[in-house]
């Protein structure tokens, strides 16, 4: 018998943990941090302590209460209650995406499970974990930084520096290139030893479902969607989708033919419920932020999300159009660097690299610059002497390089999405301080004063979506015609049960749905 549980992202936008079963094993669909759970009880001050473990996201119910996670996370007082939880026989996470809201509690299970991906998604795994120095052990999808019993057994000690990292098995859903299988093994730390994992294919493993894979547009690269085939019925999951980008149109017929199989689809709905969400494509975004580098002639600063690299090569194009040149980050050529190393596709052409002040380079990101991009390093000063001949790809957090750069005015394109908790407005508003400081315009995002308050509002054609808006699911899922619906990723569930009626099964997190 085939079974559906969603244990997180049932009625919240992300933390998607989803197990699938068909005849007593199964696989999970994603395995992500619910930042908006999270959010309610901690903030980048106030975090959970990797010392104790997994114990304070077990007491705060942020994670399964389940039998499926690391040993060496399990102290003397979660060990007893963690060894008595149902322990599910989980043959493979199979990712749908690198966004943190999928990924982001991988590091907390067992490395006995494996993970599957696409190509690009695994680079982008290796390569984020490789430069986030303080990543916690949630994070810790692409390789695990063991701990060991100290003399407290409520605490869970560090490794000295001569215990090895350990890669993970990971799979690829098409035979991985030689280059990321070196990439996998790259050592990111000349500090400490590193054992590399198994790198293979899907076709290794031994999964309860026939499993397909379809390659989705979202604002990351290496998104996919699965469809899960048993002779007891098949599975559709969307993971995060849309069809308004570069490469939506192209999906959509084939995406189409393989959900139509489908007895059940597992959809995302971030955007439902919205009334007049109509989508912004990029086409327009480029138009909006071309016009905008277009009409000045000072130093132009692009605020966009993280990892989202199709946003960074349309900045690429504006800054070959406009005659400027494109500067991006140590993190940002490491990164497309990863990429590289998946599809063998360049992306670094033209680009130049942003050669901060620091008494210290030894990042792996920092030692790839100084052995293969030096002569694109460009200092602060010779920023500052022609400001009007770069785009400099910046976010909030290196506002502090302007002090070095000392820009007399300029223009501060945002270019992603608007703010969804108390401390992302509070961000924004240290981000206008440091714009006013230094006479920067906006375009994107506006500050205005509402009873006396600061009112932060992001103006539209700035910013495409990764998400399909309501309209155009609504027309996706008539083409597909499941006969069950499972909306996760969303808080609008009654925006399905409107349109979708009986076929629609809104489970709470926790909650089964089995195909009879």
């Amino acid at each position: 018998m085939v079974s559906v549980t969603v244990y997180d992202g049932a009625e919240t936008i992300g933390g998607n943990k989803i197990y699938v079963e068909n005849g007593g094993s199964g696989v999970f669909l994603d395995f992500g941090m619910n930042y908006s759970r999270y959010n309610e009880y901690f903030n980048e001050y106030l975090c959970d302590r990797d010392t104790r473990g997994i114990h304070d996201l077990l007491q705060l119910n942020l994670i399964p209460k389940l039998n499926i996670y690391r040993d060496d996370l399990l102290t003397s007082d979660t060990c007893g209650c963690v060894r008595s939880y149902a322990r599910p026989d989980v043959k493979a996470v199979l990712l749908s995406h690198a966004h943190m809201d999928h990924t982001g509690n991988m590091g907390l299970l067992d490395h006995a499970i494996p993970f599957v991906a696409s190509s690009l998604s695994l680079a982008i795994l290796k390569a984020q974990q490789d430069v986030s120095r303080n990543a916690g052990t949630s994070a810790e999808a692409a390789y695990v930084k063991p701990r060991v019993p100290g003399d407290n057994p409520l605490v869970c000690g560090s490794a000295g520096t001569k215990t090895p990292s350990v890669g993970r098995d990971l799979y690829g859903l098409t035979e991985p290139a030689a280059r990321l299988h070196d990439l996998m093994a790259a050592n990111p730390l000349k500090s400490k030893p590193y054992r590399p994992g198994h790198i293979g294919h899907l076709s290794e493993l031994d999964l309860p479902f026939e499993v397909d894979a379809y390659p989705m547009d979202h604002s990351i690269c290496g998104a996919v969607a699965y469809r899960l085939k048993s002779p007891d019925g098949t599975i559709f999951y969307t993971g995060d989708f849309r069809f308004h980008g570069e490469n939506g149109s192209q999906n959509m017929d084939r995406l189409v033919a393989g959900a139509r199989e489908a007895n059940v689809l597992i959809v995302e709905g971030t955007r439902t419920g919205r009334e007049g969400d109509h989508p912004t494509t990029e086409s327009d975004v480029y138009e909006h932020c071309k016009a905008a580098v277009d009409s000045t002639d000072k130093l132009v600063i692009a605020d966009f999300s993280a990892r989202n690299f199709e946003r960074l090569e349309m900045f690429a194009r504006i800054a070959r159009e406009t005659g400027r040149e494109l500067v991006i980050t140590t993190r940002d050529v490491y990164l497309l660097a990863a990429l590289e190393c998946a599809d063998g596709r360049c992306r670094m052409s033209n680009l130049l690299v942003y050669d901060a002040i620091s008494d210290s380079k030894s990042g792996c990101d920092q030692r790839l610059v100084e052995r293969e991009y030096a002569d694109r390093l460009l200092s602060p000063m010779e920023i500052s002497r022609n400001p009007g001949n770069y785009i400099l790809c910046f976010s909030f957090y290196d506002m502090k390089h302007l002090l070095d750069i000392k820009p007399n005015d300029g223009l501060y394109i945002y270019s992603s999405s608007e703010a969804f908790s108390e401390e992302q407005e509070i961000d924004h508003l240290k981000l206008f301080r440091w714009l006013r400081h230094f006479n920067i315009e906006t375009r994107g995002i506006r500050l205005a004063t509402e009873n006396g308050r600061p009112e932060i509002t992001t103006e539209p054609g700035y910013h495409a979506s990764g998400h399909i808006a309501g309209d155009e699911l609504e027309k996706f899922i008539d083409r597909i015609s499941p006969d069950i619906i499972i909306p996760v990723h969303t808080t609008a569930h009654s925006w399905f049960t409107s349109r979708f009626h009986e076929k629609v099964r809104c489970l709470k997190d926790g909650e089964s749905f089995s195909l009879n």
